[in-house]
């Protein structure tokens, strides 16, 4: 196991979320753990989702936005702020600001596509 992976050139991805996504560190080499860097453009929301059995935290790193996490009202977010979401439960955040809303989303365990589940307009 390397040390230190270099991230240089990380393809971003829109993903069905709707937002853009750079893997920064997901590998079944470490099932523990995966972090990938989140943009959510300026007036959007990603949709109503959650991951089964993966907790996720938001770490906000630039902009403001609103999370909305289970049946709790919405939350401002602003740089620093961590946002926490336990495995299964419903989640969905907005760009409220005139920049890009930029986040860590860190998944333990890792982030895998068959824990995605849409949850429409719920």
């Amino acid at each position: 196991m390397e040390f230190i992976q270099h991230n240089d050139g990380q393809a971003e991805y829109f993903f069905k979320e709707g937002c853009y996504i750079t893997e920064l560190l997901n590998s079944s080499d470490d099932p523990a753990i995966s972090v990938a860097k989140a943009r959510v453009e300026p007036g959007q929301t990603t949709r109503w989702h959650r991951l089964k059995e993966t907790a996720e935290h938001y770490l906000i790193v630039e902009g403001s936005g609103l999370a909305e996490v289970g049946d709790e009202p919405a939350r401002e977010v602003i740089a620093e702020d961590v946002v926490v979401i336990p495995a299964g439960i419903r989640q969905r955040i907005t760009n409220t600001g005139s920049d890009d809303l930029i986040f860590l989303a860190i998944c333990t365990p890792r982030f895998v596509p068959d824990n995605y589940i849409d949850c429409g307009e719920e």
